[in-house]
């Protein structure tokens, strides 16, 4: 799997402190490891670290979360938070 290949992945935390909450992916750092990003709390400045193995992917690439995320856009943080707004309404439900 391409370090690209994850940005922008809408994923779910199965373990930790965060259990059950809901992020997005912002950089592949190795096998092991990615950044997330919730646009609230962990915002692309100040991102929580992860492993893989604790996460749960739910739901596709985003092209517009993933096209903010590389190209640094200042209201990613906004994105992200109103995408996962949006997939935990529909989780929910």
């Amino acid at each position: 799997m391409q370090n690209n290949d994850l940005i922008g992945k809408v994923v779910l935390s199965k373990a930790g402190r965060d259990t059950n909450h809901l992020y997005v992916v912002i950089r592949k750092l190795d096998n092991e490891y990615v950044l997330l990003s919730n646009g609230v709390t962990k915002t692309l400045d100040k991102p929580k670290k992860k492993k893989l193995k604790h996460l749960s992917f739910i739901d596709a690439v985003d092209d517009e979360i993933k096209l903010a995320i590389v190209s640094n856009d200042n209201s990613t943080d906004l994105k992200i938070k109103r995408l996962l707004k949006f997939k935990g309404i529909v989780k929910e439900g």
